[in-house]
């Protein structure tokens, strides 16, 4: 299988091109996703290859985007809308929760609404207010909603074509922090990543360290400084927060006794409060000290430099470490 070297933003246009090629009923729509190539450029030169009909320029207004999208679905269509970054996501939130997440139930099962809404995540790029949000548990609340965040760019691309191919709707989160940050091998040709399934990013057995997003680069780094003090953290990558891969979660907190959690949404509701839970109920007899969260302040996004004290950093996650294996 030939590959190719591509960051995480080529990978999602990688994903989009090899879909919309395979099925003519998908189609990208959004907010200058055409001729410009999106905001991004995640979308760059599928109007040239699709044209209008299947790349579809929309005007600044997300709850007639997603409402648009919602229809097409029902309709048979494979949808595929953009919001140009996630905090832009609220005008169609009513969207998302009363249609979007419910038309399975609603419909008793008859019909599902294959579409996946995506858009650029997080922090850490000096954007103005309501660009950089990581409020993701807003979606993983809601029942009939996928929510997928991948952290490579071979993740990016065979999650995006497993989301494309779901019956269901999927909220596809991409860190915006890593879009360009680093490249890795992606296959030519189509392939798929399991969705609510982890990946063990490095095995260890003292710690276990859960995370997603952009955050698993820096918990890496921190996971391999702290290997050269005898600490051997293991690190598990999400990758979905809804459905989440529990039992990855059990898995590893039963091998190794301790879990710390890092993730750039705020601590208050965070992913980390549903995996302590869930170490809690399904393994306590196992746990050897408290589950230490890593994650952003309970507070508004902060703007410019004040991203690198709110972002959890490498030596923030190291210091998460060391509290709960010397506890």
């Amino acid at each position: 299988m030939t590959e190719q070297n591509l960051t995480i933003v080529q990978a999602v246009r990688d994903g989009l091109y090899t879909e919309m090629q395979r099925d003519d009923d998908v189609l990208v729509m959004g907010e200058d996703v055409g001729k410009n190539g999106g905001v991004f450029r995640a979308t760059e030169g599928l109007w040239d290859e699709f044209g209008d009909n299947r790349v579809i320029d929309t005007p600044l207004a997300e709850s007639g985007i997603i409402g648009t999208a919602v229809g097409m679905a029902a309709m048979g269509l494979k949808p595929i809308p953009e919001v140009q970054f996630s905090g832009f996501m609220y005008p169609g939130y009513d969207q998302i929760i009363s249609h979007m997440s419910r038309f399975r139930t609603r419909t008793r099962g008859r019909y599902t609404l294959p579409m996946v809404l995506r858009a650029p995540y997080g922090g850490g790029i000096r954007a103005p207010e309501s660009h950089s949000e990581s409020k993701e548990m807003f979606y993983a609340h809601e029942a009939g909603l996928k929510v997928v965040i991948p952290s490579t760019p071979y993740d990016t691309k065979g999650l995006l074509i497993s989301a494309i191919r779901d019956p269901d709707p999927v909220i596809f989160l991409e860190p915006k922090l890593i879009y360009r940050a680093f490249r890795g091998d992606v296959p030519e040709d189509d392939y798929t990543v399991p969705i609510g399934e982890a990946a063990v990013r490095r095995e260890g057995t003292d710690v276990s360290v859960f995370t997603y997003g952009a955050m698993t680069r820096p918990t890496l780094e921190a996971a391999e400084n702290l290997a050269e003090e005898g600490i051997d953290a293991e690190v598990i990558d999400m990758r979905t927060i809804s459905p989440l891969d529990r039992e990855a979660i059990v898995e590893s907190f039963k091998k190794t006794g301790r879990a710390v959690a890092v993730h750039e949404a705020p601590k208050n509701g965070g992913l980390g409060a549903e995996i302590t839970a869930t170490v809690q109920e399904e393994a306590l007899l196992y746990q050897e000290a408290p589950v230490k969260r890593v994650a952003g302040y309970d507070v508004p996004y902060p703007l410019y430099a004040l991203e690198d004290y709110y972002l959890p950093s490498v030596a923030r996650v190291e210091e998460g470490i060391r509290e709960t294996v010397n506890f």
